[in-house]
C-alpha cells in the first residue's frame, strides 16, 4: 500500500455534459477522504475552476481572449474551492486551498517554502488541494496543463504514486482495449495509441499525461490513469485492484533527481556539453558533469541554481544543480581536473 500519493482531478471528471458538476466534486471528495482514512496521505491536483467560473460569469466588457480567461479562472477558483470546502466538511475533513506558478518551483526559497507547507498540511491532517494560479500567472510562468503541474508536486512532495483521474479508462490500444500496464521497453510500442483530444474547458488531453507519467515513472514513481467517473477508483487503485493503465517504475531516485525531471521551464542557464561529454552523459553511467568537457554556458546562473544540460547542437540531454556561479564556470571551460559544475547526485538525463 502507497503511504503518500499525489491525485490528478480532470476537468472531465467533475463535469457533466460539459458542466461544472457539486455532485461529482462531492464524490471525489468522499473518495479522497476513504483513502486517507487507509493511511494513505493524500494531495490533489485539480482543474475545473475554468468550468466553473463560466456557470456563473460572462464578462461583458473585457473582450481579448486571455483575459476572459482571467476574469472566469478567478470567479471560478473561489466556486470551485468553496465547494471542495464544503464537501470535506461533511466528510469531517479539512482541506486547503494551495495556487502556484513555475516561479514557485524555480525559486530555491519559494520551493522549500512551498514544500514545508505540504508537509505542514499533512501532518494536520489537511487535504491540501493544488491548481495552478492562472488569473494572474505570466504565460513564461503558467504550465502547459495541470499534468504537468501534478508531476512537479508529486516530485516535490517525493509521492509514492501519482494518480490521473480522467473521463477514459486508461490508456487504449487499437480495439479500445485498457493497457493494463505499461512498463519502460514498452514505451515505443504503446505510443503510438496516443492521441491529443483534451476536453472543452481542460487543456491536458492523453499524450500529455502519456509524457508525464514516462517522466515521473523513469524517476521511480508509480503512475496510474484510471476513469475517476468509475466509484471506488481511487480505493481500488490504492489496494493494488486492477483498474486503468499502471505505469510502472524500473528503477527508485532521490528526491533532487525527481525534482530535477520536471524543471522544464525552470532552469535559469545552460551548460554545452562537446561529443564526448554527451555520449558519456547519455550512456547511463553515473558520471558528473565537469567544466572539461563543457563547450560554453549560458545566463548568470548562481550556486543552487537548476541549469539545463545541452549537446553541442543543442540538444536538450537534462537538467542539474549548478555546484558554483556562471563565472566561475566560464572560468573553467575546458579545463581537466576542476571540479564538476553539476556533481551526480544532482543531475538527471532526460533525454
Amino acid at each position: 500500500m502507497y503511504k503518500r500519493i499525489v491525485v490528478k482531478i480532470g476537468t472531465g471528471v467533475i463535469s457533466e455534459n460539459n458542466s461544472f458538476s457539486e455532485t461529482d466534486v462531492r464524490r471525489i471528495a468522499q473518495e479522497l477522504t476513504n483513502v486517507r482514512r487507509k493511511g494513505i496521505e493524500v494531495v490533489a491536483v485539480t482543474s475545473g475552476a475554468i468550468s466553473a467560473g463560466k456557470r456563473l460569469v460572462s464578462p461583458q466588457y473585457v473582450t481579448h481572449a486571455s483575459e476572459r480567461r482571467q476574469v472566469i479562472t478567478a470567479v471560478g477558483q473561489v466556486e470551485l474551492m468553496s465547494v471542495y470546502a464544503n464537501a470535506f466538511r461533511e466528510k469531517a475533513y479539512r482541506c486547503a486551498q494551495i495556487l502556484v506558478t513555475k516561479g514557485d518551483f524555480r525559486d530555491k526559497e519559494h520551493y522549500a517554502h512551498m514544500k514545508k507547507c505540504f508537509e505542514n498540511l499533512l501532518r494536520e491532517n489537511i487535504i491540501p488541494i493544488v491548481n495552478a494560479n492562472d488569473a494572474i500567472s505570466m504565460p513564461r510562468l503558467g504550465f502547459n496543463e495541470n499534468d504537468e503541474l501534478a508531476g512537479l508536486v508529486s516530485a516535490a512532495v517525493n509521492a509514492d504514486a501519482t494518480i490521473f483521474l480522467t473521463s477514459v479508462d486508461g490508456v487504449l490500444d487499437t480495439e479500445g482495449v485498457v493497457i493494463p500496464e505499461i512498463r519502460e521497453s514498452d514505451f515505443a510500442t504503446f505510443e503510438q495509441y496516443i492521441g491529443d483530444e483534451t476536453s472543452e474547458h481542460g487543456t491536458g488531453g492523453m499524450r500529455g499525461k502519456f509524457a508525464i507519467a514516462k517522466r515521473l515513472m523513469a524517476q521511480g514513481t508509480t503512475v496510474h490513469i484510471a476513469n475517476g467517473k468509475k466509484p471506488g477508483v481511487l480505493s481500488d487503485v490504492s489496494e493494488g485492484n486492477p483498474v486503468g493503465t499502471t505505469f510502472v517504475p524500473t528503477k527508485k531516485a532521490s528526491a533532487v533527481k525527481r525534482r530535477l525531471a520536471y524543471s522544464e521551464g525552470l532552469a535559469v542557464g545552460a551548460a554545452y556539453v562537446d561529443a564526448g561529454a554527451e555520449k558519456i552523459l547519455l550512456s547511463k553511467k553515473s558520471a558528473s558533469l565537469l567544466p572539461v568537457g563543457i563547450k560554453r554556458v549560458e545566463g548568470e546562473f548562481k550556486k543552487g541554481d537548476t541549469i539545463e544540460i545541452r549537446g553541442e547542437a543543442g540538444r536538450k540531454l537534462g537538467f542539474g544543480v549548478a555546484q558554483y556561479g556562471a563565472e566561475e564556470a566560464r572560468s573553467l571551460l575546458g579545463k581537466k581536473g576542476a571540479r564538476a559544475l553539476v556533481h551526480y547526485n544532482y543531475l538527471t538525463i532526460v533525454s
